[in-house]
């Protein structure tokens, strides 16, 4: 059986570092003899570029028809007029709402060897082991109305923040039943002291945790969560938040592990795929860095870690997410550093494409002790 994977390389630096996570997929493949068929399509700024909008109708169709969907990165300078009616970006929410992929699972996890690359102490994220969960489809990002218009003062405008019950309960669910097989705790963040959807939240939250009641649920105004991810990240296993304050407190979470560059993510939703799982969209959280695309400057570590994440969520190979974990581990035990992750005693700086080829190095060295 061939499962389907969408490759949507993106701008920027997109496409140097999926190229290197796909390339360690199909070495992957290659090991375990599993029929992976990839098919690439075009998003963001190269699609507005080819066919004048960020998510073309065949590339949607195509995400439609796939298990997985691998993405890179969207937007850039050229695309970034702020009064454009047609922006880069447009095409995520696009995808998410159309495919309802509506968590989104950013792991956080510091890695020894990198500690002294993150701007807090040693001590502070040492043993650092989270998962935050964003929920994806409603919020402030799609609520309507949202718009400038021109008022008796002049110019003003309006975003909506919406939520329902349903897309409430759904990700805390899941972040209920993901705390059940991890530490046993759920961080619920909100602001219910202020805004009527947080209070929805927090009453959501706490009827849900009678049903889990072997998993410690805690709430927290989102303002306050984002002094204690600093100061006690240790205390945190599932922290569950709606759209806008995940989007924030996720890049605060980058420097526990000492680059974004580090970090993978994954956008489930609730149909199942071909091979029984949940259709998921996978990608690095970090942006296009359009800075230095095309340079092989760029870290593809999340990228490659995003793949890892895409076999374990939704093809259910987690022997072989947990093997790329364990390689990309190996590398940056063993010194090898691009630019993000700093140039300290002993490192050995390598490029984007050098990083992907010792990480495929080190699973078929793995394959062999097995």
């Amino acid at each position: 059986m061939a499962y389907k994977v969408l490759v949507l390389k993106g701008d920027g630096i997109g496409p140097e570092v999926v190229g290197e996570a796909l390339q360690v997929l199909k070495v992957v493949a290659r090991r375990d003899a599993v029929d992976l068929e990839f098919k690439e399509g075009s998003i963001g700024g190269h699609a507005i570029d080819a066919f004048g909008t960020p998510l073309p109708d065949n590339t949607l169709a195509a995400a439609r028809d796939c298990d997985a969907i691998l993405l890179g990165a969207v937007g850039g300078p050229k695309w970034d007029d702020p009064k454009a009616t047609v922006r880069p970006e447009q095409a995520l929410l696009g995808l998410r709402k159309e495919l309802g992929l509506f968590a989104n699972l950013r792991p956080v996890k510091t890695v020894k060897e990198l500690v002294p690359s993150s701007p807090l102490r040693p001590e502070i994220i040492a043993g650092v082991d989270m998962v935050v969960i964003r929920e994806l489809t409603g919020g402030i990002y799609y609520g309507k109305p949202s718009e400038r218009r021109e008022g008796k003062d002049g110019r003003e405008a309006v975003d909506t923040c919406a939520y329902t019950e349903q897309e409430i309960s759904r990700v805390l669910r899941y972040g209920f039943e993901l705390a059940r097989d991890r530490r046993k705790k759920l961080t619920s963040v909100d602001k219910a002291n202020v805004l009527s959807t947080s209070r929805l939240w927090r009453e959501i939250a706490t009827e849900l945790s009678k049903e889990f009641p072997d998993v410690k649920c805690e709430h927290q105004l989102v303002d306050s969560m984002a002094m204690h991810l600093i100061r006690r990240p240790r205390d945190f296993d599932v922290v569950v938040t709606e759209n806008m304050f995940g989007d924030i407190l996720t890049d605060e979470a980058s420097v526990l592990a000492g680059s974004m560059g580090l970090l993978p993510s994954a956008s489930l939703g609730e149909e199942m795929n071909s091979a029984g799982y949940r259709v998921g969209l996978y990608e690095p959280i970090h942006g296009s860095a359009p800075d230095i695309a095309g340079r092989d400057e760029a870290n593809p570590l999340a990228a490659i870690l995003s793949a890892a994440m895409l076999l374990e969520h939704s093809l259910g190979m987690r022997g072989e997410a947990e093997l790329i974990t364990q390689a990309v581990e190996g590398v940056v035990r063993d010194g090898f550093r691009t630019r993000d992750l700093g140039a300290g005693a002993g490192a050995k700086m390598v490029g984007c494409k050098a990083m992907g080829r010792l990480v495929r190095e080190r699973i078929e060295s793995l394959n062999g002790e097995n």
